[in-house]
């Protein structure tokens, strides 16, 4: 479902996504923008339209969309929060913060505005074949013969994964690399200069540029190795007890995997620290971010490696090329950048990055939202 080939099919659904985002900014053109928020409502409106496809249309697709992002939003409060149990698994059962508690209340408000998308689209079923991820689904759900046949809460369960690998993680990284570039302004003179050199002032972006953005790729992965929006990954559980490296891991151990701390490791790393892309202009080949070298482990590895790279890939690229591509940033008056985090399972920034955008295209109506 979120394989290359599948991705490039709704390459249409990205680019007015992100075309969305442009126009949106050129209308707030001179006031504040918040980074991390305008690619949060980006991506959740592009995985919306993948999921349950582009047929919810007005005031229908605003309230489906207002309830997404509510719920969205506390998924992801509970989420960011560290949660002792996982530390002391033998008082999990007092749930002494209560974030079990709220996680099931909010589980129950996902389940039910799910089971209310599901309806609609089996109440609508026609003739007409649909090319969502839902569609697909259900599809594999009515094939109750198939091995590969779904239950309804499998599918549930998969359109959560979706939404949440595909959302804050990649609004997260889109927020981090932003701020970065405006902490090393010589930097974002490279990203310019590359931009112009490959893109040419009077286009906007396409993904068909974005590979040839060397140095631009080299930020983003930079970005991933200093910012990693997940720092401890997902946890696992030992299926039975071993030892690794001397140490005896019991079989149910739940088991993290520090990536932040193998990042900023100075046995691996040259300034672990610094900023520098130009670290991976030196080894494209070796350090990519899909789990093949373990100095770099941005999404994992193996069989439960991140399932959405690919999506998240495309969309980081394509978000940030388009913002500094369209776009001059400046901070407002008489601030700086914070580049300090929160803690929790996804380490976002602690205060919102915010800058005021100023056209940069020669042309303006590349500005004006295409229909």
């Amino acid at each position: 479902m979120l394989s290359s080939a599948n991705l490039n099919a709704c390459y249409d659904l990205r680019r007015e996504k992100v075309m969305e985002m442009v126009g949106d900014v050129y209308e707030n053109v001179g006031k504040l923008i918040d980074v991390g928020e305008l690619a949060f409502r980006t991506l959740t409106s592009l995985i919306g339209n993948m999921v349950w496809g582009g047929e919810i249309q007005g005031e229908q697709r605003t309230i489906v969309e207002s309830q997404f992002k509510k719920i969205f939003a506390e998924i992801m409060v509970f989420l960011g929060k560290p949660n002792i149990s996982d530390i002391f698994p033998s008082i999990a059962w007092f749930d002494i913060q209560g974030i079990e508690r709220g996680m099931k209340k909010i589980r129950q408000s996902f389940n039910e505005f799910l089971d209310s998308v599901i309806e609609e689209r089996m109440k609508k079923e026609t003739g007409e074949q649909k090319s969502d991820v839902l569609q697909m689904l259900l599809d594999l759900h009515k094939n109750q013969d198939s091995p590969s046949s779904l239950t309804m809460n499998q599918i549930k369960g998969i359109l959560v994964n979706i939404v949440v690998a595909g959302t804050d993680t990649t609004s997260g990284s889109t927020e981090w690399a932003m701020s970065e570039l405006m902490q090393h302004p010589e930097m974002m003179e490279k990203v310019k200069k590359e931009l112009n050199d490959v893109i040419g002032v009077n286009n906007t972006v396409e993904e068909f540029h974005l590979p040839n953005l060397r140095y631009l790729n080299a930020v983003i992965k930079e970005t991933f190795r200093l910012h990693p929006v997940l720092p401890l990954l997902v946890p696992r559980c030992s299926a039975r007890s071993l030892t690794v490296g001397g140490y005896t891991i019991p079989k149910g151990s739940r088991v993290f995997l520090n990536t932040w701390s193998i990042h900023r490791d100075p046995n691996i790393w040259d300034n672990p620290m610094e900023f520098q892309p130009e670290r991976f202009l030196n080894e494209p080949g070796k350090l990519d971010f899909r789990g093949n070298d373990f100095r770099y482990l941005p999404f994992g590895s193996g069989r439960r490696k991140c399932p959405g790279i690919n999506l998240g890939e495309k969309m980081l690229s394509f978000i940030l090329a388009s913002l500094l591509h369209s776009f001059e940033w400046k901070l407002p008056q008489d601030e700086k950048v914070d580049l300090s985090g929160k803690f929790g399972i996804i380490m976002g920034k602690k205060n919102p990055l915010h800058l005021i955008p100023t056209p940069r295209l020669t042309n303006l109506e590349l500005y004006k939202r295409k229909s």
